[in-house]
């Protein structure tokens, strides 16, 4: 049986490099994880995913990035897929593009930055577990 397969998104390296990090240390190799700089990219590398059959099972999304912002993102994502969990992660989301975010595209958190380590590891934790 494949791995849950968990994408990051998020334009700042440093970003996603903490968070990968993270994730590793925490689950070891029991998940796969691909990190993205952009929307465009996670989202070709979604349907690329899906056309071998396979599934995409949590995605962790900044809010502000260039082109494409996490909620608009994470809206799309949810119209075509939308078994898949979402969290977003920021620390300059408006309060309107969080409501937006729960609201159409179904985010199981808001999670502000700087994160709490533990917090967001337990989330994920319970979102592969559901």
């Amino acid at each position: 049986m494949p791995k849950k397969l968990i994408l990051c998104v998020d334009d700042e390296k440093v970003v996603l490099n903490t968070l990968m990090a993270q994730l590793t240390q925490t689950f070891g190799n029991r998940y796969s994880y691909e990190a993205f700089t952009s929307a465009e990219e996670a989202e070709e590398y979604i349907d690329e995913v899906y056309a071998e059959g396979s599934d995409v099972h949590l995605i962790i999304c900044d809010w502000l990035m260039p082109r494409i912002k996490g909620d608009e993102f994470l809206i799309r994502v949810h119209k075509r897929f939308p078994q898949v969990a979402l969290i977003m992660l920021s620390g300059q989301a408006s309060p309107e593009a969080v409501e937006r975010a729960q609201k159409e595209a179904h985010i199981l958190s808001f999670v502000q930055k700087p994160w709490d380590k533990d917090y967001l590891m337990n989330l994920i934790q319970k979102a592969l577990e559901s």
